[in-house]
């Protein structure tokens, strides 16, 4: 018989002076189609269940480690244990547990980057499809209904042979040297040992990469990267610029940087083809601009009627009511929820459901964090993927 009920889901890390936990927790929470019923929120045992007691979860499912928690859930009845866990740790605390939870049956939601190093995707990966686990990896800005609506006009031919790709990722956080002020966000990331070897590059370049990828639907083949750190005193790169080859012979630029003082996330994509091309950029996140060789700019807006069946599906509000970061955030946990379900009944997910960042995006990104980092401490740039 189908089953009909919310997924339940476990979470990992997002405790106490966590930032990224409340967003995951609010974006699964959105559709109704996900509850969550344990956690363990830290290493500190204390700092979890204070956290666990916050979120009204019963003291019985919040536990001192993922281990416990993720050995302790297995046991319990199927209709009572979690479905899947939410990992909301810094990068090198992303692998182990989620691959404790693929090899104990539980499907996995992972905030980006995937995994400390390239090895370990590549790992992660083999030991999802073993145990035939979904996973979703939240680069959130492709659960934009915009995002969605260019990839597929990109997709359909309308623009002819892509030519030309750029996307950037401008920040000023971290102009100064935040990490020496106990500020717990800077100091993780900031740290080779807890962010992996790289910064900006890892951080948000690694979203930019992935959206480029995701809208123009071709791969990157190639790059040359500069990377520099400017901020006197820190371990890793605040700042970079990569020159782009695609495999269908196009050409861009991708930039990423966290000393743009003034900025603030205005994660920003063009893609130009033979006959025209689109814009899009968080600020204005429910408008793409597409762009004509010989006729005038058109405005596409999020809600309207006119928009593909994935811009539709990823939408929730009529024109004009604007939709944002923490809705793109959901999209990704809905289509994941629908398709696990899907899975769960033995039924085929449809296509816009399987629409959501997973394992390749993982791989690809750990690959393009390695790649930029050897591309810009070498003299002959361009490195081939």
């Amino acid at each position: 018989m189908a089953e009909n009920r919310k997924l339940r889901m476990g979470m990992i890390g997002g405790g106490p002076g966590a930032f990224i936990g409340a967003i995951h927790r609010i974006a699964a929470s959105l559709d109704g189609e996900i509850e969550l019923v344990c956690g363990a929120f830290s290493s500190s045992e204390e700092k979890s269940k204070a956290a666990g007691a916050s979120l009204y979860l019963p003291n019985e499912r919040v536990y001192a480690s993922f281990e416990e928690m993720i050995t302790k859930e297995k046991q319990l009845p199927a209709d009572v244990r979690m479905d899947f866990v939410s990992i909301v740790t810094p990068n090198h605390v992303h692998f182990e547990p989620a691959k404790l939870a693929m090899e104990n049956g539980f499907h996995v939601v992972l905030d980006k980057p995937m995994t400390f190093s390239l090895a370990e995707a590549v790992e992660l990966k083999k030991i999802a499809e073993k145990n035939n686990a979904v996973l979703c990896l939240t680069h959130t800005y492709t659960g934009y209904p915009m995002v969605k609506q260019a990839r597929q006009m990109i997709a359909s031919g309308v623009f002819g042979k892509i030519r030309k790709i750029y996307a950037e990722y401008p920040q000023g956080w971290l102009s100064t040297f935040l990490e020496k002020e106990n500020n717990k966000q800077a100091g993780w990331r900031t740290d080779p040992s807890k962010s992996g070897i790289a910064g900006a590059m890892g951080d948000i370049g690694t979203h930019a990469f992935n959206l480029a990828e995701y809208v123009s639907g071709q791969k990157v083949s190639g790059v040359c990267a500069d990377i520099n750190i400017v901020v006197e005193g820190r371990q890793l790169d605040d700042d970079g610029a990569v020159l782009l080859k695609f495999e269908n012979g196009a050409s861009g630029v991708l930039f990423a940087t966290q000393v743009a003082a003034g900025e603030e996330n205005n994660v920003k994509i063009r893609v130009y083809g033979e006959k025209g091309g689109l814009e899009w950029q968080q600020q204005d996140c429910n408008t793409l601009l597409v762009k004509w060789l010989d006729k005038p700019v058109e405005i596409y807006r999020t809600g309207t009627g006119y928009v593909s069946s994935y811009a539709a599906h990823n939408s929730r509000t009529p024109a004009g009511h604007p939709e944002g970061y923490l809705e793109a955030f959901a999209n990704h946990y809905r289509n994941f929820a629908l398709t696990v379900k899907a899975k769960l009944n033995n039924e085929t997910p449809k296509p816009e459901w399987l629409d959501f960042p997973g394992l390749e995006d993982g791989v690809r990104g750990m690959n393009f964090i390695e790649k930029v980092v050897e591309s810009g401490k070498m003299d002959t740039k361009w490195l081939k993927f």
